[in-house]
C-alpha cells in the first residue's frame, strides 16, 4: 500500500473535490505535509478522511467528527472514542426516528386533505 498520497489521489479515491480536502485541512481534520506548494497526505490522513466521509454520510457535523477523531490520540482513546461515538449514534438515531414519525404524520395529513379535495370535486 502507498504511504503517501497527493490531493488528486485522495479526491479521486473518495470521490470528493480537492476543495473539500483543503476545507477539511482548514478545519484541522487533515494535516498533510508540504513539498513546496504540493500537499502530501499520509496513511493517517487517508484514514481520517475515510472517517470524515463516513461521519458526514450519517449526518454528523464536522465539529462532531473532529471531536470523535481527536479522542483517538488520548490515553485510552479508542475506548473513549467508541463510547462517545455510540452516544452520538444513539442521539442521531433518535433524531432520525423522530423526523420519520413527523414525516409519516405529514404524509397522512396530505392524504387526508387530498381525499377531502377529491370528494368535494366529485360532488360538484
Amino acid at each position: 500500500m502507498k504511504q503517501t498520497f497527493s490531493i488528486s489521489d485522495l479526491a479521486r479515491e473518495f470521490d470528493v473535490t480537492p476543495r473539500s480536502l483543503r476545507h477539511y485541512e482548514d478545519e484541522g481534520l487533515l494535516s498533510p505535509e508540504r513539498q513546496g506548494q504540493q500537499r502530501i497526505y499520509s496513511v493517517r490522513d487517508r484514514v481520517r478522511l475515510a472517517l470524515i466521509i463516513r461521519g458526514k454520510n450519517i449526518g454528523f457535523s464536522l465539529a462532531e467528527i473532529r471531536e470523535i477523531i481527536d479522542l483517538y490520540d488520548l490515553p485510552h482513546g479508542e475506548e473513549l472514542q467508541a463510547q462517545v461515538l455510540r452516544a452520538k449514534i444513539a442521539r442521531r438515531r433518535a433524531s432520525l426516528l423522530e423526523q420519520r414519525s413527523n414525516i409519516d404524520h405529514m404524509l397522512q395529513e396530505l392524504e387526508a386533505i387530498d381525499s377531502r379535495i377529491q370528494s368535494v370535486k366529485v360532488k360538484t
